[in-house]
């Protein structure tokens, strides 16, 4: 079985977390402030908050950004449900922005017209989640541009992206956002088994972000309504959950980042001999980077006939080849059956087409080309592009 991603696990690894194990601390102890603090230095942000998985992460950025009821939020419907699940977390309603036809992420001109109607109908957006699929970034200084000028928040959920650049920096800067999300689940660019972070710029946010992941408690005198009487003494000031990473996880995320540009160029170079292996092919589509991105490659998507793509899956998939579908369309969930799709045609046009072909870091050049044979081997091809 050839699975579409999985994790790099070498004994650097296994050895950091075993050198937690036998440590005084394996939850709230020293390790998870240096990993965040390595997550700043590699991002060059300015803060960074490590959470057990990119769903809480999300769900308390938008808590810091005010998110509230009667609030709007709007992202990309090709993503994973936990980009909407967000807003309905926080009793807020969410939308949908349709893709752009080549990059698979939010599109831009979509977003104007939608914000254009929205002000009309006084139904403007409080947050933003573009979504950098794949890896590869949105267009995030457009979508800024049209943040300054319409009023919303910017979250970028780069779940996919760590690793990867935009207009020549890192993604997690935070240059065009408030917060910018990651993942640490296994089949990511790295790992801490399950994990998440958010990275922001704002003092106020970060503050607000480590109290929502922690109960809502503060130990900080400046902070307390009342004297503090004693070294016991805290306080709970706002409502928060129990969202940290352990110092277990946190040591296996230090030992995996380390090695994250090298992850990333394997990434690459698989991308690579797959574009140059379907070069031309009749009925193979693959996927387009837009100007001034390097994408982590956390996926390879191509687009196939959408009449035979259920054949090719199901073939790959008995060959042993693991293939997926990234993603169903959030509002096809039953959950979301009451989003208006109509105006979402390339995010339809692209859930008929699109499989995730395996991609991770020394994938063997054999397994690659037996993908490509599996494919070929599907008769009676009438491309549609």
């Amino acid at each position: 079985m050839i699975p579409y991603g999985r994790q790099n696990i070498i004994d650097e690894d296994v050895e950091a977390v075993i050198k937690i194990l036998k440590s005084d601390y394996l939850t709230q102890g020293p390790t998870t402030p240096i990993f965040e603090n390595n997550l700043k230095e590699y991002t060059n942000t300015k803060y960074s908050v490590a959470l057990i998985n990119a769903t809480s992460a999300l769900h308390i950025a938008c808590l810091s950004l005010g998110l509230s009821k009667g609030d709007f939020l709007w992202t990309s419907p090709i993503s994973f449900v936990a980009s909407a699940n967000c807003a309905r977390y926080c009793g807020a309603e969410i939308d949908f922005v349709d893709i752009d036809s080549s990059s698979y992420n939010l599109c831009p001109i979509a977003l104007e017209e939608k914000l254009i109607q929205a002000k009309k109908n006084k139904r403007l957006p409080k947050i933003i989640i573009p979504v950098h699929l794949s890896g590869q970034s949105c267009e995030m200084k457009r979508i800024k541009e049209l943040s300054d000028q319409y009023g919303f928040k910017i979250i970028e959920d780069a779940s996919h992206a760590i690793g990867g650049e935009y207009r020549g920096k890192k993604i997690g800067n935070c240059e065009y956002s408030d917060i910018t999300v990651f993942s640490f689940h296994p089949v990511k660019i790295i790992t801490t088994c399950e994990g998440g972070a958010c990275m922001t710029n704002q003092k106020k946010i970060y503050k607000n972000l480590q109290s929502l992941r922690s109960h809502g408690i503060t130990r900080d005198p400046i902070e307390m309504i009342n004297k503090k009487p004693g070294e016991w003494y805290y306080e709970q000031i706002q409502l928060g959950f129990n969202y940290r990473l352990n110092d277990l996880q946190a040591a296996l995320g230090i030992s995996q980042l380390k090695r994250v540009d090298e992850f990333v160029r394997e990434r690459n170079s698989i991308a690579n001999y797959y574009n140059k292996i379907f070069k031309g092919h009749q009925f193979v589509r693959t996927p387009k980077l837009i100007n001034d991105v390097y994408s982590s490659y956390h996926l390879y998507i191509i687009r196939v006939d959408s009449i035979k793509r259920k054949n090719i899956f199901d073939r790959l998939r008995n060959s042993g080849v693991f293939v997926n579908i990234h993603y169903i369309p959030i509002y096809k969930h039953p959950y979301y059956k009451d989003i208006e799709s109509s105006s979402l045609t390339n995010s339809e046009n692209y859930y008929k087409e699109a499989i995730s072909i395996p991609i991770f870091p020394f994938l063997k050049k054999e397994m690659l080309d037996q993908i490509k044979k599996v494919i070929d081997e599907v008769d009676n091809f009438q491309s549609i592009f």
